[in-house]
């Protein structure tokens, strides 16, 4: 299997272009704020996907994987403070609330199947 096979990869992908294209249009203050650390956390949640798949050891594919399940719970409080300031809306805000939950699910499926079939030949 591919990385870019993986649902989970491809909507945390998603996601983070989706939150560049609204912060890319905000005040340089805004941007330089909040905007920089949401774009760091939500881009995160990829990279640290692809940075374990590309491990030797199972286990250090879940180890990235649990840095990735961190990123997308920092995106979602760096999402709460842009709506709180008024950075995005409460509807742009929901939307990417619902697809953090769905991409949490999956990042969790994702993880509890990471060395179920090497864990059978030890």
């Amino acid at each position: 299997m591919k990385l870019e096979e993986l649902q989970v990869y491809q909507l945390s992908m998603e996601i983070g272009e989706k939150v560049w294209n609204i912060v890319i249009k905000w005040d340089y203050f805004a941007k330089d704020t909040v905007g920089k650390q949401l774009v760091r956390a939500v881009d995160s949640v990829a990279a640290n996907l692809s940075e374990g798949f590309g491990r030797f050891h199972y286990k250090e594919n879940k180890n990235f994987c649990y840095y990735s399940r961190c990123s997308l719970y920092e995106t979602r409080t760096w999402l709460t403070k842009a709506k709180n300031r008024q950075l995005i809306t409460e509807d742009d805000f929901l939307f990417f609330d619902t697809e953090i939950n769905s991409i949490g699910v999956k990042l969790n499926n994702y993880i509890k199947s990471i060395g179920k079939i090497s864990n059978n030949n030890e």
